[in-house]
């Protein structure tokens, strides 16, 4: 905020290269909008450090006419892109502007504001619909409530949002109406907050809600009364701001972070080509972590690898397969249509990947646990006794085994890359177990 150097203060952040502000005559947002304004005037804040964030609803309109950046987004989300522009942009002065139907189709985002504390201001123009799209009721139409989807009157009851959001731990809540002449001081408080601040303004819709139900200034008071609807603030309770928070962690941790891994070029390989292999086991068998370690092999060989994994919500039960490729050149399409290899190790594994396997060509080598049934393929199978070779060492290890018997088989990179990725990225007391598994899968191959 200026501090008094600024030697040509601002005497408003509207702009008239736009035009006049698009609402109808006797619109609430009209007197909001120039309510806003002077709270604007009354901060001096650099315009240049100001964001307003709108969405779609006739308070929408209303951003471009301001000489602040500005970011217009879906109908609702007006609360997440701001949140968005704090996290990243802590030092702005962040907005959003958006009505009540706004806050129904984004009602878990001001529940998550509120909680987290997240130092936006959210101006709420709530005029009881939705009234760019034609008057419809809104989660804050009175009950009885005359609008174009409730003809009859609306059967439900508003939504008390400045209620709502002190409950889910809003920092400063205000609620007031179009025709408080402090509206101006108060929209300065609310943007003065620290932390996340509600200010919940109550209009007039000229073009609809009010004419249908001839609801004009006495009539909003009477319905605030009716609802029990305190006005003036309702919630100050002070408490630290999210971004703020967010961003001391984010130090604190990069201080203790280790250092990143890298994976230097210490083999070679014999790939000429992109190649595609395919690991199916089960839950349990420690499929996806084993082929990372085959992973980190082939990258130490000098190749480029990725790693696609597919398993079921379930924890321990259930199939686990994962699909790797290699590539000597930069990889661009990760799917692979055609395996050159495939390994299959359970009967969790078979079942998920049985039609797979049907459609496998004759230069697929496809490896086999040898008490499986398999489906009739055009694949090379070889079978080996990886469950019985595994179980003599540790029934978790199945997998080092079958990639080991595959890698001694086809030779497309060196086993010591993989013998040395198990010593190099896990704990010695699992690594020493893998390793007796690796030298088992490798004799596999040879037997």
């Amino acid at each position: 905020m200026n501090s008094g150097v600024n030697t040509n203060p601002y005497t408003s952040y509207m702009t008239d290269r736009i035009g006049p502000l698009p609402f109808c005559p006797g619109c609430g947002h009209n007197v909001l909008i120039k309510a806003f304004d002077k709270a604007l005037i009354k901060l001096q804040i650099d315009p240049s450090k100001v964001v307003l964030v709108t969405d779609i609803g006739c308070i929408g309109l209303t951003c471009r006419h301001f000489i602040t950046s500005a970011f217009h987004g879906l109908h609702g989300r007006s609360i997440t892109y701001a949140c968005g522009l704090k996290l990243a942009r802590p030092e702005l002065t962040v907005i959003a502007l958006k009505g009540d139907g706004g806050c129904g189709i984004g009602g878990t985002h001001l529940l998550n504001v509120a909680r987290r504390n997240i130092g936006i201001t959210l101006i709420i123009a709530n005029n009881l619909n939705y009234g760019m799209t034609g008057g419809q009721h809104s989660v804050t139409t009175p009950t009885g409530g005359i609008t174009s989807t409730t003809p009859w009157g609306n059967v439900e009851g508003p939504m008390d949002l400045c209620g709502t959001a002190a409950a889910a731990g809003a920092a400063w809540v205000y609620r007031t109406t179009m025709f408080d002449r402090k509206l101006p001081d108060i929209l300065a408080r609310a943007i003065r907050q620290p932390g996340f601040a509600m200010c919940d303004v109550w209009e007039l819709c000229s073009a609809y809600y009010s004419p249908q139900n001839e609801v004009d200034k006495a009539g909003l008071f009477e319905i605030l009364d009716s609802y029990g609807f305190e006005q003036g603030l309702l919630t100050d309770k002070p408490r630290p701001e999210y971004s703020a928070r967010y961003w001391e962690a984010f130090a604190a941790a990069k201080k203790n972070r280790k250092p990143r891994v890298t994976i230097a070029t210490e083999y070679n390989h014999s790939v000429d080509r992109q190649i595609g292999l395919v690991i199916a086991g089960s839950a349990g068998q420690k499929i996806k972590s084993t082929a990372t370690l085959f992973a980190k092999a082939a990258m130490a060989s000098g190749l480029e690898v990725t790693q696609k994994d597919d398993y079921p919500i379930t924890v321990m039960t259930g199939h686990s397969l994962t699909e790797i490729i290699l590539s000597p050149e930069q990889i661009d399409y990760t799917a692979i249509e055609s395996p050159d290899y495939f390994i299959v190790i359970s009967e969790d594994g078979l079942k998920c990947a049985y039609k797979r396997i049907e459609k496998l060509t004759a230069t697929c080598l496809l490896f086999a646990e040898e008490s499986l049934e398999l489906p009739t393929t055009k694949a090379q199978i070889i079978k080996i006794s990886a469950t019985k070779t595994a179980g003599a060492i540790d029934k978790k290890a199945i997998g080092v085994v079958a990639l080991a018997a595959m890698l001694a088989q086809t030779g497309i990179f060196p086993a010591e890359a993989f013998k040395t990725a198990i010593s190099r990225f896990q704990r010695p007391e699992i690594a020493r177990t893998n390793l007796d598994a690796f030298l088992a899968g490798t004799r596999l191959a040879t037997t």
